[in-house]
Formats: structure tokens, sequence, C-alpha cells
């Protein structure tokens, strides 16, 4: 047995269908986007009490959440984000690559958007700050979104399995 039969093996049968792993995959990308919200409150909100603590709920829920969902996230698309090349099918190679693609346009859509943001928020010439906090949550949730998007991509696209030859007679 291969990797991607162990992982197989963890997958729920719910899973098996298109529509519940491009729900997963919503979750997963929702959850990517609460880093995102938490670095936008931290810059309007920090350095302040409310700012703490709107972090540290984010994390709870991240943690408590975002685990599990990579964690099925990653047996769903087989470990096909995150398995070395060789060890990887044509078919899997295929999704990688077009999971890849599609999360690098993304990250750069991404990246372009919090540049403009900054630029147009950023006014106030030499006095202008941004917080620490902001900035590390910023770099932290582009780190994020750059490592995890394309398991999300991934999950979203991969195809229904192929159907068993037993079935078909």
């Amino acid at each position: 047995m291969n990797k991607a039969d162990d992982l197989a093996r963890l997958v729920p049968a719910r899973y098996a269908r298109r529509r519940p792993r491009r729900v997963l995959a919503g979750v997963g990308a929702g959850l990517l986007g609460l880093l995102w919200v938490d670095a936008a409150v931290s810059w309007v909100l920090a350095p302040s009490d409310t700012a703490m603590i709107v972090n540290f709920v984010v994390l709870g829920v991240l943690l408590a959440a975002g685990l599990p969902v990579a964690a099925r996230l990653v047996a769903i698309t087989g470990g096909t984000t995150s398995r070395r090349e060789q060890e990887l099918d044509e078919r899997q190679r295929g999704l990688r690559l077009r999971a890849y693609s599609t999360a690098h346009g993304a990250t750069t859509f991404v990246m372009i958007l919090v540049l403009a943001v900054t630029m147009v928020a950023d006014r106030g010439g030499r006095e202008s700050q941004i917080p620490g906090a902001a900035l590390f949550l910023i770099l932290f949730a582009m780190l994020a979104t750059h490592v995890l998007l394309p398991l999300v991509v991934a999950a979203w696209q991969l195809p229904d399995p192929p159907a068993d030859d037993d079935e078909e007679a």
C-alpha cells in the first residue's frame, strides 16, 4: 500500500462526491479569509486590549477548526500538494499542476490587493504607521495563503474518482 491508499482509507465516504469536497474547500478558504480579517481588525484596533482579544479568539478558532479541516483536505486530495512528485501518478501530477497554477494566480491577486490597500490606507505621510501586530498578521496571512491555498484549490478542483470496473459490469 502506498501513502495515497492510506490517506484514502481515512477519508469519510461523504467526501467521495464533488459537492461535499467543495463545501470543505470553501470552509478552508473561509478559514484563510479569517486570517485576513484578523489582520484588518488588528490594523484598525491595535494597540489595544480589544485587538489582543480578537487575535486570541481567531487563533483559537483557527486551531480548533483549521487543523481538522486541513487534515481532511490533505486526506481528500491524497496528499497531492504535499508529497514528492515522484510519489504521484500522472493524474495526480496534473491535478497538482492545475492547483498550484490557480493558487499562484490567486495569491498574486491577493498580494496586489494588499499592496493597493496599504498604499491607499497609509496616507498620513511620515507620521503614518502600521501597527506592528497588524504587519505581522498581514505577513502571516500571506504566508498561510501561499502555503495552504494550493491544498484548498486541489480539493475544489478534484474530480469524482473513476468508477470501479466492478460497478460497470
